[in-house]
């Protein structure tokens, strides 16, 4: 079931692309800590959905009980138990530090994924 779809795959790179201007130009205390962890979610649905071509309803709650438990492995400090404090990409990928806002800002993420998907079976059922 895996084929390209382009349309999520253009706007996966968009998400990417803002997530890393984010990451790297804005240093505030709303856009980065709470819009990025919104659009990370909308970031990895994008990427799924590029690449499964299944429907799945529930595709928002796989989301989010990822970014949730890769949360939760931040707060066990994974990267410390695993060695890797040295290696920046896993470091960032994984994160460092835990914060329960950030579990509130995937579910927000996953709310609005939830809407989108409600919305597209409505217009598909027109």
């Amino acid at each position: 079931m895996i084929k390209l779809n382009k349309r999520y795959f253009i706007i996966f790179i968009i998400f990417f692309i803002v997530e890393v201007l984010i990451a790297v130009y804005v240093h505030d205390g709303i856009i980065r800590p709470f819009v990025g962890d919104i659009l990370v979610v909308i970031l990895i649905y994008c990427f799924v959905k590029a690449f499964v071509s299944v429907r799945t309803k529930l595709l928002p709650l796989y989301i989010f009980l990822f970014a949730s438990t890769v949360e939760l492995l931040q707060y066990f400090q994974i990267v410390k138990h695993l060695n890797l404090q040295n290696n920046r990409v896993l470091r960032i990928a994984i994160g460092s530090t835990f914060d329960k806002k950030d579990i509130l800002c995937y579910l927000l993420g996953s709310c609005i994924l939830f809407i989108y998907e409600r919305i597209q079976i409505n217009q598909r059922g027109k």
